[in-house]
C-alpha cells in the first residue's frame, strides 16, 4: 500500500505540472511574452549580437540538421580536449584522480555527454577533476539537452506550418531553451539541493578516521551544479560512481522526488506544448495518456517482480521474501535501505523511460523480469516521456506508423493533423523504425561472438551475460546511459562500439525526424474526410499503444527470450 501511495503521489504531481509547464514552453517557443522577458530579452539580444546570429533568418530542415550535428561535433571536440588535458587544468588532485583517462575512454565520454547519453565507463570521483565536472560535463549537460529540445520544437513546426520551406532557426531555439527553460530551473533546483545537503564546494577530498580506525577518503566537489542539470537535461551522468545512490547526490526523500520530477516533467509537459502549438491540446493529452499507460504497466511489472523476490533464495537459503514490520521483504539486493523497493523501482522506471541514465539502485541485481522492464523501456525507443524533444518526436513517429498501417488496411492515404503520409514520408518512417534494431542487434551479436566483447563479462555469463551486453547497447542507442554494472565497459572494444551506438541514437533519429518535419511543413493542410482516423480519440490511443508494443516485440522478442526470459525460466529447473 505504501508503494502505491508513493507512485500515486508522483503521478499526481507530474500530471498537475504538465499543463502549466507545457503552456509556458509553448509561449517561449512561439516568442510570446513571459514573466522572464524583461530580464532575459536583453541577454538574448546580446548573445545574438556577440555570435552574429540573425534571429529573423530561418533554416530549412537540412540547414537545421547540419547546425545540430555540427554543434554536437564541436561540443564533443571541446570536451575531449578538456578531458585529455585535465591534469594541467585547475582543481586536479593526482592523489585522488587515479583512474587514467585513456584516449578511447576520453573519446567515449565526450561523445556520451554531447549526445545526452552520459554512458559512464569510469568512476567520477576517481577519474574527473572539478574543472572537468563543472566546465566540461556540466556545460554539455546544458548544451546537449537544449539542442535536443530545439529539435523537438522544429519537429512541431513541421505540423504547424503549411507550404513552408523552413523550420525555424536552430541557434535561436537553442538560446531560448537555455535562457528561458533550463537555466532558471537549474538555478532554483541547485539551491534546493544545497539546502537539502548536497555539496557545492571546491574543497580537497577529506581524510577522516572511521570508528574501526581506518582512514577513509570522502570526495567533495560542486555536486549540486551537476546534479540538477543532469536530470533536467536528460543526461544522468553522476558526479560519483554510485550516482543517485550516493548520499551526496541524493541525501533525502525530497531530493529523490526532485530528481524524478526533473527527469519527467519537461518531456511529459512537451506533449502539452505540442497540443497548444498545433491548436488542439487534446492531441497532446492523448499522447500523454499513451505514455502514462506504458509507464504504469512497466512500473507494475517491475514492482511486482522485485517485491516478489528471488524464488531460489526463498527455497534453498530459506530467506524471508515477504514484507513485515521488521524488514521490507522482496529483492533488496543492490538497493538502498533508505529508498527501499518502491522508490528504487520508481526511479528505475522513470530513468529508463526517459533519456536520463541516473539511478539509485543497481539494476544488475534486479530479478530477471524486474531488470527486463528498464531494458524494454529503452527498446521501445524513448516513447514514454523520453528525452528533451526526442520523446515527443519518437512517439509521434510511431503514431504515424500506426496511421500508415491502418490506412493500408482500409485502402486510404493516412493523414495526421492535416498532413499526408505519402511515399517520401513512409521512407523516413522506415529509416526511423529500422535504425534502432539495426544498431542494437548487430552490435550485440558482435560482442557475444568475439573475444573482445566477451572479455567484458567479468562476473556473469550465460543468459544474464547476454542481457548485460544487450542492455548496454540498448541504453546507448536510447541515449540513456544506464548499465548492468557487471559488464566491464572500459575497454577499447566497448568504448568504440558504444560510441557508434550513441551517435546512431542521437543523430540518425534526429535527422530522420527533421527530414520528416521538412516534408510536412512543405505540404498544404488537408481537411480530413469521412473514413479518416481521428487522432484525438481513445481509439487512436489504443491503436498507437498496440503499434508501439508490436514494433518492439517484432524487433527484439527473440533476443529478450534468450536473455531475461530464459534466465527467469531457468530458475524453475535449477
Amino acid at each position: 500500500m505504501q508503494a502505491l501511495i508513493q507512485y500515486g503521489f508522483f503521478f499526481l504531481i507530474l500530471t498537475l505540472l504538465v499543463k502549466p509547464v507545457g503552456g509556458y514552453m509553448a509561449r517561449v517557443f512561439q516568442r510570446q511574452r513571459t514573466l522572464l522577458d524583461p530580464v532575459l530579452r536583453p541577454v538574448e539580444r546580446l548573445l545574438y549580437r556577440a555570435t552574429g546570429v540573425d534571429d529573423q533568418q530561418e533554416m530549412d530542415w537540412k540547414q537545421y540538421a547540419t547546425s545540430f550535428v555540427l554543434f554536437g561535433f564541436f561540443g564533443t571536440l571541446l570536451l575531449y580536449g578538456i578531458l585529455r588535458l585535465q591534469r594541467f587544468l585547475p582543481w586536479f588532485y593526482p592523489a585522488y584522480q587515479t583512474t587514467p583517462l585513456t584516449p578511447d575512454l576520453a573519446m567515449n565520454t565526450a561523445i556520451s555527454f554531447s549526445t545526452t547519453t552520459t554512458w559512464q565507463a569510469y568512476g567520477g570521483e576517481t577519474t574527473m577533476s572539478y574543472f572537468s565536472q563543472m566546465v566540461g560535463l556540466t556545460a554539455q549537460n546544458f548544451l546537449a539537452g537544449a539542442a535536443g529540445l530545439a529539435v523537438g520544437v522544429a519537429f512541431i513546426r513541421g505540423f504547424v506550418r503549411t507550404r513552408a520551406g523552413t523550420l525555424g532557426n536552430f541557434w535561436v531555439d537553442l538560446v531560448r531553451v537555455l535562457l528561458w527553460v533550463l537555466l532558471p530551473l537549474a538555478l532554483i533546483g541547485a539551491a534546493v539541493l544545497v539546502w537539502q545537503g548536497v555539496p557545492m564546494n571546491f574543497h580537497p577530498y577529506a581524510q577522516v578516521r572511521t570508528v574501526e580506525g581506518s582512514i577513509q577518503t570522502i570526495a567533495q566537489g560542486p555536486v549540486a551544479a551537476l546534479e540538477i542539470i543532469k536530470n533536467l537535461g536528460t543526461n544522468g551522468g553522476g558526479f560519483f560512481n554510485a550516482n543517485g545512490a550516493h548520499p551526496y547526490e541524493n541525501p533525502t526523500p525530497l531530493t529523490n522526488l526532485i530528481a524524478l520530477l526533473a527527469i519527467a516533467v519537461l518531456p511529459a509537459a512537451f506533449t502539452n506544448t505540442f497540443g497548444r502549438m498545433i491548436g488542439n491540446p487534446r492531441e497532446g493529452w492523448i499522447l500523454y495518456a499513451v505514455m502514462t499507460v506504458l509507464f504504469v504497466a512497466g512500473l507494475a511489472a517491475c514492482g511486482w517482480n522485485e517485491q516478489k523476490g528471488n524464488r531460489i533464495l526463498k527455497q534453498q537459503a530459506h530467506l524471508l521474501t515477504a514484507g513485515s514490520a521488521n524488514q521490507p521483504g522482496g529483492n533488496m539486493e543492490g538497493k538502498e535501505l533508505r529508498f527501499g523497493i518502491a522508490q528504487s523501482v520508481l526511479t528505475a522506471v522513470v530513468t529508463s523511460n526517459g533519456a536520463t541514465g541516473s539511478y539509485n539502485s543497481m539494476h544488475d541485481s534486479y530479478t530477471p523480469l524486474g531488470g527486463a522492464v528498464p531494458l524494454v523501456n529503452m527498446l521501445l525507443g524513448e516513447i514514454v516521456y523520453g528525452g528533451l524533444g526526442t520523446g515527443l518526436y519518437s512517439i509521434i513517429l510511431i503514431a504515424l506508423l500506426a496511421l500508415l498501417l491502418a490506412g493500408l488496411m482500409v485502402g486510404r492515404t493516412p493523414q495526421y493533423l492535416g498532413k499526408t503520409v505519402g511515399p517520401p514520408e513512409a521512407k523516413m518512417l522506415t529509416l526511423y523504425v529500422l535504425a534502432g534494431p539495426c544498431a542494437i542487434l548487430p552490435l550485440t551479436a558482435i560482442a557475444v561472438a568475439t573475444r573482445a566483447g566477451l572479455a567484458g563479462l567479468t562476473t556473469n555469463t550465460g543468459a544474464h551475460g547476454l542481457t548485460e551486453i544487450l542492455f548496454a547497447f540498448a541504453s546507448c542507442v536510447a541515449n540513456n546511459g544506464q548499465s548492468f554494472a557487471g559488464l566491464n565497459a572500459d575497454t577499447p572494444f566497448y568504448n568504440l562500439a558504444t560510441a557508434v551506438a550513441m551517435m546512431v541514437g542521437r543523430f540518425a533519429l534526429a535527422i530522420a525526424a527533421l527530414a520528416l518535419a521538412g516534408l510536412f511543413a512543405a505540404q498544404p493542410r488537408r481537411f480530413s474526410g469521412e473514413g479518416s482516423i481521428r487522432t484525438d480519440t481513445v481509439t487512436f490511443g489504443v491503436l498507437l499503444l498496440a503499434t508501439a508494443v508490436v514494433v518492439c516485440g517484432l524487433s527484439f522478442f527473440p533476443v529478450l527470450t534468450l536473455g531475461p526470459v530464459l534466465e527467469h525460466l531457468a530458475r524453475f529447473v535449477s
